[in-house]
């Protein structure tokens, strides 16, 4: 049953599975796993570089697009030819529109059912300080596995019959089925800045032109979680390594006031169970979920811990603050532990992003992570691309200023390869 929690009115408690951490590599770690603690450059070029979202492209090369900006700014992109290892190309000749971006951009592969395969690019328009915003959301096709893109189409505006100011667009993008069989539907999420959050259905046409349905509250029956909670950025799991009837929605609670909230559909989203609390080692904002071929969920997201007394002991800035941030940070389990509310296997630190006065990897960290590109290669080897500031002397760097007139840190992309297989081996030594 869910309840509502005060901030430590009554003690939240602390995950209880295992964390290994991935951002100090131990004396005598073995010549084969010594790969997991090293951080790949996507990008450093720029003041603040952020947000990214990845797509495997069918020869193996990993695509990853990101803002260069905090949200918005333009499309920038990196190519990585050899697994994660390194990235040195970028798409040729992007799309004029993709330079006026407003919104950090997200990926998806849409497979269709006479085997036709597109990759969609989204970017919403919210509103910003002191800039004019059209509304809606921007789309950009690729028929040539992200050789070449359409330029932005824009759906939703102001203008439009249905108006929309969405943020995060599209959160998540889940193809839907009919009479137990996927279709050519997407059914993709957003939120608004009342923390509304709506689905729309993405279809094509017979002459392939693409469009979305009118945007719906999908938890207006769940107004006051919404309001109470501040959900947004839902992330959506389909069951059984993607292909089951059953899908979950793991939501952030932006407020802060309770853990992260899981809901459930049998009938492919036409309808929403009550929203639950996620078990704490789960917590936290802009969840990514891929299954890895062994059926084991890799679900990054950033941290965000409410237990009072693990926050006192690491006497995080500033103390007036109800939370802090482990970082970035992947969980490892099961659908089936998302089902049931349990906690799952065990969660992995990936790397650590820096706050002030730090000049080593410590449990609290930046929170100015997360939002993460993940991509499963063939061999299971996990791909997983973030932002952040992750030594010390990036603290000392930032020359960017913010909307707000304040002066950003530096930022940029790194990159990890995962393999569970070999983590499980470090678990077994905790």
């Amino acid at each position: 049953m869910f309840f509502f929690r005060k901030p430590f009115a009554k003690k939240v408690p602390y995950y209880s599975i295992p964390q290994v951490d991935l951002a100090l590599k131990p004396e005598n770690t073995p010549a084969e796993l010594e790969y997991l603690y090293e951080n790949v450059t996507v990008d450093d070029s720029s003041a603040y570089l952020g947000h990214p979202d990845s797509v495997l492209l069918r020869n193996g090369n990993v695509l990853t697009f990101y803002p260069e900006g905090h949200g918005k700014g333009r499309i920038i992109s990196k190519i990585s030819v050899d697994g994660g290892k390194s990235y040195t190309e970028t798409i040729k000749n992007p799309p004029e529109s993709w330079k006026k971006s407003l919104e950090t951009p997200t990926v998806y592969r849409l497979q269709f059912t006479d085997g036709k395969e597109k990759l969609i690019l989204i970017s919403g328009n919210p509103k910003w300080p002191n800039t004019p915003t059209p509304g809606g959301w921007n789309c950009s096709i690729s028929d040539d596995e992200g050789e070449t893109w359409s330029e932005f189409k824009l759906f939703y505006d102001k203008n439009s019959d249905y108006p929309t100011i969405p943020v995060v667009s599209m959160a998540s993008l889940t193809r839907l089925k009919e009479n137990g069989k996927f279709v050519d539907k997407w059914m993709a999420l957003f939120h608004n800045s009342k923390f509304e959050n709506f689905m729309t259905i993405l279809t094509f046409d017979e002459n392939g032109d693409y469009h979305w349905s009118e945007p719906r509250k999908y938890l207006k029956k769940y107004r006051k979680y919404e309001k109470y909670a501040g959900i947004c950025e839902v992330e959506a799991v389909r069951s059984d390594k993607g292909e089951g009837d059953e899908i979950c929605l793991i939501a952030r609670c932006n407020k802060k006031r309770c853990t992260s909230l899981l809901m459930f559909s049998n009938d492919e989203g036409k309808t929403w169970s009550e929203p639950v609390e996620a078990p704490v080692s789960l917590n936290g904002e802009r969840h990514k979920a891929d299954y890895t071929p062994d059926g084991r969920l890799f679900i990054t997201f950033r941290s965000i811990e409410r237990n009072k007394e693990a926050y006192d002991k690491n006497n995080v800035e500033p103390v007036k603050r109800n939370w802090y941030s482990e970082g970035w940070v992947a969980w490892v389990g099961t659908y089936d532990d998302l089902k049931n509310g349990k906690e799952g296997q065990y969660r992995i630190k990936i790397a650590h992003t820096y706050l002030n006065n730090q000049d080593s990897p410590a449990l609290a960290a930046n929170g100015d992570t997360g939002y993460c590109g993940n991509v499963v290669l063939p061999d299971g080897t996990v791909v997983t691309s973030s932002y952040g500031i992750f030594s010390p002397e990036e603290m000392k760097e930032g020359t960017q200023k913010t909307d707000k007139g304040k002066q950003s840190r530096r930022t940029y992309i790194v990159s990890k390869r995962i393999n569970l297989k070999d983590v499980d081996t470090l678990v077994e030594k905790l």
